[in-house]
């Protein structure tokens, strides 16, 4: 089965600052049919003014990805962790048991454009923890891992049996991904355009499979990069 998702069905909040495009329910946006895929609960797209962003606020048992596509983020949290998130870095927050923390836009004259990832933990009430890796640079087309269950197989150690690669995709440029027909994926672009057997997606775009085998081809088709995150996860259920 494959779920389209397409960025005009988004739901959206502004809030002068803020401009926010919701793939499933969150805070005022609600869509009992949007509740999220599988163990990903959240996929926000934001945009904040210059110096604005989100005051000191409190989560508990939730894995939480920002993925910056344009500006910088700071970021500041109850467990020690802290930093500025540019272009292409993914930052994870654990929330474990509490922690208290912070966004804002890092530049008082331009906006930043990031993504929000919420994936719902394997485990409950572990202590919060934090990593900000160096951005890392792939090959066009080449599908590069960010995340994985305890960081086993490399990048930020998420507490999920999840793996999460970015992709970027040059015009032209073509990658292909075997499915297992006992796991779940979404594939989400972030910006740019790209063919997905045969389907055109633009940014904001997503799919979901689930129990599919047939692999996936992806080919970009905008005059500039696109950019790609593939999430593999657990069947949910």
């Amino acid at each position: 089965m494959i779920i389209q998702r397409p960025s005009n069905a988004r739901g959206r909040v502004q809030a002068g600052w803020l401009d926010s495009r919701h793939t499933f329910s969150f805070g005022g946006y609600y869509d009992p049919g949007w509740m999220g895929f599988g163990c990903l609960r959240v996929i926000n797209e934001d945009r904040v003014d210059p110096g604005a962003g989100f005051a000191a606020h409190r989560h508990a048992n939730m894995e939480i990805l920002s993925y910056v596509l344009s500006g910088a983020l700071a970021h500041q949290d109850s467990s020690g962790g802290g930093g500025t998130i540019r272009r292409g870095e993914l930052q994870w927050m654990s929330a474990g048991h509490g922690v208290e923390h912070s966004e804002f836009n890092a530049s008082a004259s331009e906006p930043v454009h990031f993504l929000q990832i919420w994936v719902q933990p394997d485990r409950l009430n572990a202590q919060p923890a934090y990593a900000q890796p160096a951005a890392v640079a792939g090959g066009d087309g080449e599908f590069v891992l960010r995340a994985s269950r305890d960081g086993v197989h490399g990048g930020v150690p998420i507490r999920q049996d999840l793996t999460l690669h970015s992709l970027a995709l040059g015009k032209g440029t073509r990658a292909e991904r075997s499915l297992d027909s006992r796991r779940m994926y979404w594939l989400q672009v972030a910006q740019g355009r790209i063919d997905a057997n045969g389907q055109v997606l633009d940014a904001g775009d997503a799919l979901g499979l689930v129990e599919e085998s047939a692999p996936l081809v992806l080919t970009g088709l905008g005059d500039s990069s696109a950019d790609v995150l593939w999430f593999d996860l657990p069947l949910a259920g």
